[in-house]
């Protein structure tokens, strides 16, 4: 922690910041300094917006002036070289990039951001790659064993209009994962609640609770079917945290590899099959461009190691 107090700052709003929330635009500015210590000060009056005293609900206007007080700053966190390989070889995996965006397929193992006890993620090494780019934040985030497509906003108007999507439904994302034994014809969809759920060894798990659980929906579709396999288009209505892997396994049918939700055995026979990780692959998107208003419509090949189970398997 910087043991220096800054002065105090005076930040003018962009038009391209406009419309958030003062509570949320600090978080953002203020890396590393705690909600808690945030909140505080917008409690005790100590940040002002153009010269008064706001909470934190408060939406910002463009050009306003807000005030904040000298406040202890974490040392910015260092990014990656992007020399090294895992980072200099994500030029390789970008997908599509203009202005306002950048469609990455991230590769599986990657966690989306550092933290918990990980260096760095795709958007520090994004951030590695891309030096000159003023913002780049994560519009969604998909689990550290998935690959595929992960949208990432380069602009804070792109990030606002994309999430405005996916609030209302009008993100389309298409998944393709294998799923253990034979996937009923007429089974099209799974309308289970989610819960989070702490097991007792205190790992986190998701579990369907009837009760407490978020309203969450899947639509699936048969896309190939082998002799005890089958390979689905899985496409998450809801986002809830390990939505298809839940939803698949409380059907009877869990993913291949998935080390958290299927059994010991069926995770040994698909290593004997040479499957060494979770086969769940973020495969298509369709959204609306924040900018022009253009239908986009992206797409991530199966990568070869996924390609070569399906191989194998027929």
């Amino acid at each position: 922690m910087n043991t220096d107090y800054q002065a105090v700052q005076f930040i003018e709003v962009s038009a391209d910041e406009a419309g958030q929330r003062i509570d949320n635009f600090l978080v953002r500015r203020l890396k590393g300094v705690p909600k808690s210590r945030i909140y505080r000060i917008l409690r005790k009056g100590e940040v002002r917006v153009n010269k008064k005293r706001v909470k934190p609900e408060y939406k910002l206007q463009a050009e306003d002036s807000v005030r904040v007080p000298p406040i202890r700053l974490a040392e910015p966190s260092e990014l990656p070289s992007n020399k090294l390989d895992k980072v200099s070889q994500l030029e390789q995996h970008i997908l599509y990039e203009d202005d306002c965006l950048l469609v990455l397929n991230k590769p599986s193992g990657l966690a989306v951001h550092g933290g918990s006890g990980l260096s760095f993620g795709a958007i520090e090494a994004l951030r590695s790659l891309r030096s000159d780019c003023r913002y780049l934040e994560l519009v969604h985030r998909i689990d550290r064993d998935t690959s595929g497509i992960l949208l990432v906003a380069k602009k804070r108007s792109s990030l606002r209009e994309l999430h405005r999507q996916l609030r209302e439904k009008h993100v389309q994302k298409d998944y393709l994962t294998l799923v253990h034994g034979s996937w009923p014809k007429k089974q099209r969809s799974i309308d289970a609640p989610l819960r989070k759920n702490v097991v007792a060894s205190g790992e986190r798990m998701v579990i369907v609770d009837q009760q407490e659980g978020k309203p969450s929906l899947t639509r699936y579709r048969i896309e190939r079917q082998f002799s005890d396999m089958t390979l689905l288009k899985a496409s998450p209505v809801t986002g809830r945290t390990h939505q298809i892997r839940v939803h698949s396994q409380w059907a009877g049918h869990p993913i291949a590899g998935d080390d958290k939700y299927a059994e010991n055995e069926q995770l040994s026979e698909m290593k004997g099959k040479g499957l060494k990780r979770l086969f769940l692959h973020a495969w298509r998107i369709n959204f609306e461009h924040p900018a022009t208003g253009k239908t986009m419509q992206l797409e991530a090949p199966l990568p070869d190691d996924l390609k070569a189970v399906c191989d194998a398997l027929s």
